[in-house]
């Protein structure tokens, strides 16, 4: 008998099926490429009964939601929804089991996380190779890219709503190189104006709670507010306002001149 699980993440869920006691010793398993965790059908009946196992089904791939379209399907993105089904199933150590690609994402996982995982089975697979001379800095910037994604979308929080004019002031507290007539351009863009009823954020914008009178363009009403999201979604993206009307994809601040302003801002707003 297995039972069906289903982990939350930020672009649907990651399905799961598990066999065994919850409180037996955690194993993890991951299937191989274009397969799924009905790999282990045949195999896990055949292993000892006192352990609890867990077959993922990596993103893309069987009952677990696919990325949006347009988005690749990295070895790391495999790695890091690991990561979040571990910790929703807050394993703090346990064993690794992977076939074919699933045993390189698992030996990958393992030189990332080597204190979570007690022993790793490899079913044909020689796991992960990496040259000795890229070893410290891949380990460095990998771990780190992983856990403060992580980091960032288990603190996100309710946007706090502001008036267009405090939406610009915000804007020009997080840039101090802008003048109030370039905040006021870019906040023309960066954002839509809708009904209370509707109100919402996109890709961390500002989003208004209430329409306000139609005055123009760079129309700064007093009866409308905004609402200021995070950088959780897209973390280089301006703040703005923009004319009434219907929804609207904020603009990208890709300049990496800005990411230091764009980051303050971000940790005042979660502050």
């Amino acid at each position: 008998m297995f039972s069906e699980l289903k982990f939350p993440v930020p672009w649907g869920h990651v399905a799961a099926k598990a066999w065994g006691p919850s409180d037996g010793h955690p194993v993890l398993c991951l299937h191989g490429w274009l397969d799924n965790a009905n790999t282990f059908d045949k195999l896990i009946p055949l292993l000892p009964r006192d352990y609890y196992y867990v077959a993922m089904d990596f993103s893309g791939h069987g009952w677990s939601s696919h990325r949006p379209a347009g988005s690749p399907y990295h070895f790391l993105d495999y790695v890091s929804d690991v990561r979040r089904v571990v910790a929703a199933l807050q394993w703090r150590r346990f064993t690794l089991m992977g076939h074919s690609m699933g045993g390189s994402v698992a030996g990958m996982f393992c030189f990332l996380y080597p204190e979570m995982v007690d022993k790793l089975i490899l079913l044909e697979n020689l796991g992960f190779l990496l040259a000795p001379e890229d070893t410290e800095a891949w380990l460095k910037s990998k771990r780190i890219m992983i856990d403060r994604l992580l980091s960032l979308e288990a603190k996100q929080q309710t946007p706090k709503a502001r008036s267009p004019e405090a939406a610009l002031q915000r804007l020009l507290e997080a840039n101090r190189h802008l003048t109030a007539e370039s905040g006021a351009i870019l906040l023309q863009r960066g954002a839509t104006e809708t009904p209370a009823a509707e109100s919402r954020v996109l890709h961390g914008g500002a989003v208004p709670e209430a329409p306000a009178e139609d005055s123009g363009p760079c129309s700064h009403h007093r009866s409308t507010r905004w609402t200021l999201g995070t950088a959780q979604a897209r973390p280089q993206q301006s703040l703005c306002e923009s004319p009434a009307g219907g929804i609207r994809v904020y603009s990208q601040r890709a300049h990496p001149a800005h990411r230091g302003a764009w980051d303050s801002f971000c940790a005042s707003e979660r502050a």
